[in-house]
């Protein structure tokens, strides 16, 4: 099977914003030891949590660490929008469901470094796969072979996936779209991930327009910038 290899368009906005997950990748080292499992979600859908997902792992792979991008979103995934593949994409349904094996469901990119597990086909019922004993086992085993696994999630504010999956991860990041999503549905959802007990390591405000003139400014109207809340 051949290497994915990210579409021109997402390597071009991760181009032009990466010094933004340049930061969220140091967030990370600053917030512990040990922090290796990251999840990555939304208050709401197309608020660009997968965009946010793949330019952090990207971050990382360039700065020498391998990285596992996992594509959890089981529901309404768009990560195999966001890279070439010819070939049909055997993912984590398959996997968890004993359709398929491991070597069979990762795949390389022609990113050093970098892997990824698609979410797969549309699964009739998620919540029994993330909550089975062998989505657990694949995480713990993963962290044996990876320095970082990134979790692309559901948003928390709309299914309860995002917080099942919070409890195998060590941090999580919540995106939000600026001008998009209401401060209630922001606190909302940072009360849901308050309540797994895995720590929020910040909330990232997509889409930020950023002044010219300020320090740090890159791209046009589509940054984003990470705040502790």
């Amino acid at each position: 099977m051949g290497k994915l290899e990210l579409t021109r368009k997402y390597y071009q906005l991760y181009n032009e914003t990466k010094e933004y997950f340049n930061a969220l990748q140091t967030n990370i080292q600053l917030s512990g030891d040990g922090l290796k499992v990251i999840s990555v979600t939304s208050t709401v859908k197309n608020e660009g949590k997968s965009t946010i997902s793949v330019g952090l792992s990207m971050s990382l792979a360039l700065s020498g660490y391998k990285v596992l991008l996992l594509d959890v979103d089981l529901r309404n995934s768009v990560m195999s929008g966001m890279f070439h593949s010819r070939e049909r994409i055997t993912g984590l349904t398959e996997y968890l469901s004993g359709k398929a094996g491991m070597a069979d469901s990762m795949q390389e990119t022609t990113l050093d470094n970098l892997y990824i597990l698609q979410a797969g086909v549309v699964s009739p019922n998620p919540l029994s796969l993330l909550r089975s004993v062998k989505f657990e086992t694949l995480i713990d085993s993963m962290k044996k072979y990876f320095d970082y696994i990134i979790v692309d999630t559901p948003p928390i504010g709309q299914v309860i996936d995002a917080a099942i999956i919070a409890q195998q991860c060590d941090g999580i990041f919540l995106v939000t779209e600026m001008r998009k999503t209401t401060r209630r549905q922001i606190f909302s959802s940072l009360q849901q991930l308050e309540q797994t007990g895995v720590p929020v390591l910040g909330l990232v405000a997509n889409k930020a327009i950023i002044k010219k003139d300020s320090y740090g400014y890159y791209g046009k109207n589509t940054a984003s910038e990470t705040e502790r809340y």
